[in-house]
């Protein structure tokens, strides 16, 4: 999204407009609902920058106040409890984690902040859209989109331009994947 290091415009379309349909992760979700918890196992295929694959159980309550998940990954030997995302603006979460390392006997904690928007100079937007074809059986599809808006100036009497049109950047991309496959 950066522009050309030479300050010259990009010559096409393509170098402007980019939209990449192919995701980078692809997960396969079992779901049952078991006296008010939730007991999921997840199929995770990651394919940029490399072939990777994990798996996960996930235990969560079902209630709408849930403000926790424990999730194990066998192939890891990663124990944590994670929490809900917590709001801290309209559009700032935090999320707080604690867990165990079977492989290397270590406890540790991780928090992060995450938002829709943001980037690195750039605007984004990052969201999940969900997808329910029959009952059971919902797609998520996570998604991304880099822009820089369009801008047109201009200036009379001055040494600037009379029009100026930037075209503006997007830079788009279908980045997940999900098939959730729930049994009630």
């Amino acid at each position: 999204m950066e522009p050309p290091p030479n300050g010259e415009e990009p010559t096409s379309w393509d170098e402007l407009y980019n939209i990449n349909l192919i995701p980078s992760e692809l997960f396969l979700k079992f779901r049952k609902e078991i006296q008010g918890f939730r007991v999921g196992v997840n199929l995770e295929f990651f394919n940029d920058p490399m072939n990777d694959f994990q798996t996960k159980l996930v235990l969560k309550p079902l209630s709408p106040e849930r403000r926790w998940k424990f999730a194990y990954e066998p192939i890891r030997q990663d124990v944590r409890l994670i929490s809900k995302k917590i709001p801290v603006t309209k559009f700032l979460n935090l999320q707080v984690g604690i867990g165990h390392n079977f492989k290397m006997n270590a406890i540790g904690w991780k928090w992060k902040l995450t938002t829709c928007f943001g980037g690195d100079g750039i605007s984004r937007i990052r969201n999940k859209t969900t997808l329910g074809l029959v009952p059971g059986l919902d797609f998520r599809f996570g998604w991304r989109a880099d822009y820089v808006l369009p801008e047109v100036t201009g200036a009379l009497g001055t040494d600037e331009a009379l029009f100026n049109l930037n075209s503006g950047r997007l830079q788009a991309s279908l980045d997940r994947v999900e098939a959730i496959v729930t049994a009630t």
